[in-house]
């Protein structure tokens, strides 16, 4: 199976969120998006569905919060 990316070409990073405004991704999954199995494709596009439906709630990543991902 191959996992679509969810880039819809609204290619900007809020410094709010540190998020795509576009696809809800930071840059990390961005960056990182082809070198992913579909496992973890998978887990990203459940985080990138929880802040469209909630995108107050998307902080800025923090280092604690990236450690151990």
């Amino acid at each position: 199976m191959s996992i679509a990316s969810p880039c819809i070409n609204i290619c900007r990073m809020s410094a709010a969120t540190g998020l795509c405004e576009g696809c809800f991704r930071s840059l990390d999954e961005i960056a990182r998006w082809s070198r992913h199995d579909d496992a973890e494709k998978l887990r990203i596009l459940e985080r990138v569905a929880q802040r469209r439906a909630d995108p107050g709630a998307a902080a800025a990543p923090t280092l604690a919060s990236t450690e151990g991902a």
